[in-house]
């Protein structure tokens, strides 16, 4: 398996001493590590703050050969219909493989910023083979608990670059970025903005960077003032697009680095009276369904991500099974969706 702890780790506590620690007997003890109901919440709050301090990790470990067929997936937010295309592709594969799914949104902390001792517990205590996460980003704490326990997990397009080891899923984002300038640069456009999510996000930077690379290669100039940061968010990405609509030579065409902030790039150029693409041409990324239902649709680049999803449950599996993956980053390609959001510049 990719990055299931060292050869052997710390023994650490003994259930005795978190028993000892919080005034409880062991049996007691192990009702709490278990995840059993019948503990009074006082007592049960006693015996999580004893593990947490004493950095007890629960035994057994995880045993793919006794695994059951159970995994589990974390994702950030089921309200969006990027975590519906996620669902979609885990649901998909985990059916051909013989596997049932258990969906969690968000990954709780506790106050020490380590996972939440009942999240932790539910998911040894049901014996999951192993855990898709489709998040922000995991803590150094939670990456500690995963390796402890030596639970199988795979990363779905992770915001910041994996600790080594770290087997991971994406998309090809630094060409996602070279398609969607080239489109543009080849209706004839020179002035290009580009609207971006987070900087420290390694989809949006890698995005911004395919996005440079094909206006350096095309000799066009660069200019600072055309690279907009709004964090992946509408209503940012409508206030950056008025921002450049403000500047003394405004852009014919704009680059989004999400359909989500396209929506709000919409909205700004309504605001100002502008038509897309007859004043000015818009390209997204992601081909979500919103891209479809926009008016004009919207051009974009698709990222597969369902096929990503379903990447990562079989890569998962294989970890499960004692497989070790040839690389641990997967990417996938992605590809340029034409629709009516993009034009000619007007003379």
């Amino acid at each position: 398996m990719v990055r299931t702890g060292s050869a052997s780790v710390a023994a650490g506590p003994t259930l005795a001493v978190v028993a000892r620690e919080a005034g409880v007997s062991v049996p007691t003890a192990s009702k709490v590590v278990n995840g059993r109901e019948d503990v009074a919440p006082e007592t049960r709050r006693r015996v999580t703050e004893a593990l947490d301090r004493l950095g007890y990790v629960r035994r057994p470990r995880f045993d793919a050969a006794k695994s059951s067929s159970l995994v589990d997936l974390v994702v950030h937010s089921l309200e969006t219909s990027w975590s519906g295309a996620v669902l979609h592709g885990v649901e998909a594969a985990a059916h051909d493989a013989g596997l049932e799914v258990v969906v969690s949104a968000g990954l709780p902390r506790n106050r020490a910023g380590r996972p939440d001792r009942g999240w932790m517990d539910k998911l040894t205590a049901r014996g999951s083979s192993g855990v898709l996460f489709n998040l922000a980003e995991l803590t150094s704490s939670q990456y500690g608990w995963l390796d402890q326990q030596r639970i199988p997990y795979v990363l779905i397009d992770p915001d910041l670059e994996p600790p080594p080891g770290v087997v991971s899923v994406g998309a090809a984002n630094w060409q996602g970025g070279v398609t969607a300038t080239e489109h543009l640069l080849a209706l004839g456009h020179e002035r290009i903005a580009v609207v971006a999510g987070h900087q420290r996000r390694m989809c949006s930077s890698a995005r911004v960077a395919g996005y440079r690379s094909a206006l350096a290669a095309a000799g066009i100039r660069q200019r600072p003032e055309y690279v907009r940061h709004a964090g992946f968010d509408e209503s940012t990405a409508r206030r950056r697009t008025l921002e450049l609509l403000d500047l003394p030579e405004p852009p014919t065409a704009v680059f989004v680095c999400s359909d989500h902030m396209a929506l709000g790039v919409y909205g700004a150029l309504a605001g100002r009276g502008l038509r897309v693409p007859d004043d000015i041409s818009v390209v997204g990324f992601d081909d979500l369904p919103e891209a479809r239902w926009t008016t004009p649709a919207l051009t974009t680049v698709r990222q597969p991500l369902s096929e990503m999803a379903a990447t990562a449950l079989r890569l998962l599996v294989r970890m499960v099974e004692g497989d070790r993956p040839e690389s641990t980053r997967t990417e996938l390609s992605t590809r340029l969706v034409e629709r009516a959001s993009t034009a000619p510049p007007r003379d």
